[in-house]
């Protein structure tokens, strides 16, 4: 049983407002019951903090409902937190690991990148084709900024990490998308390297609801090999909504649906 100390003691309350403040989470707001609230001026949802003493454990519960589900965490059933998901660490890197991917959830999924758009938009005339281009430009370099959080700034196929080569790349497309909030849903998006975009974006490739990688048969044999077909492991991290758009994206190129 965890027992935590209410309000904490100076030491440990230190060491969460130094983790807190260091991921993202910077506005302080109160404590309750030995835990610490945290919000953040970019993020979406609070986030409550514990420790039980400077040797753990520490305890994280998030109250953004889709964050708790996409932690890639199982949250604990022995805690009871004041969020909707809480998680336990055994020590202060796990914790700030959890931390900070909760920041990056807060600060990419919907409607986040949608909100941050209607703020920048607002007031611009869409009334010409360059009024049109200048609002796309705004709403797809707030969509690469999410998707660069959401994924952890790196290709889940090829472990890329360099942002030059990586490409937000839009499952269902920018002009094909019914609403402003699929355009900006990071569930609408994969961040894949050049070469893997390209590939994607045209058809040549797509991705089954397992992660794994669909090929057309009229992708090249030198394709295949700079790509590293067919060794390449499946990606990673697709939820149900990612599903939901890949299967506009395998229909509209001829895929079986599976």
């Amino acid at each position: 049983m965890i027992v935590l100390e209410d309000p904490p003691g100076f030491v440990v309350r230190t060491e969460l407002q130094k983790a807190a403040f260091e991921n993202g989470f910077r506005l302080e707001r109160g404590h309750r019951s030995g835990w610490l609230r945290f919000g953040s001026t970019t993020a979406h949802g609070d986030i409550w903090i514990a420790g039980a003493s400077m040797s753990g454990p520490w305890l994280l519960s998030v109250e953004h409902p889709e964050m708790g589900a996409e932690m890639g965490l199982s949250s604990s059933l022995e805690v009871v937190g004041p969020g909707a998901s809480t998680f336990v660490f055994n020590n202060l890197h796990d914790f700030y690991t959890g931390l900070d991917r909760s920041y990056r959830l807060g600060v990419s999924l919907p409607d986040a990148p949608l909100q941050r758009f209607r703020a920048r938009v607002e007031g611009i005339s869409t009334a010409t084709e360059a009024e049109r281009l200048i609002v796309q430009r705004i709403g797809q370099g707030i969509f690469r900024e999410a998707l660069l959080k959401y994924w952890n700034g790196c290709c889940r196929l090829t472990g890329i990490a360099d942002v030059a080569l990586l490409r937000a790349s839009h499952i269902v497309p920018w002009a094909e998308c019914e609403t402003d909030s699929l355009r900006l849903d990071v569930h609408n998006g994969l961040l894949l390297s050049a070469l893997w975009d390209a590939a994607f974006d045209s058809g040549m490739i797509s991705f089954a609801n397992n992660g794994e990688v669909l090929v057309s048969q009229t992708l090249s044999p030198n394709a295949v090999a700079a790509l590293g077909l067919p060794t390449v492991k499946p990606l990673t991290g697709l939820t149900d909504a990612h599903c939901a758009n890949l299967a506009r994206h395998r229909a509209k190129y001829g895929y079986s649906t599976r």
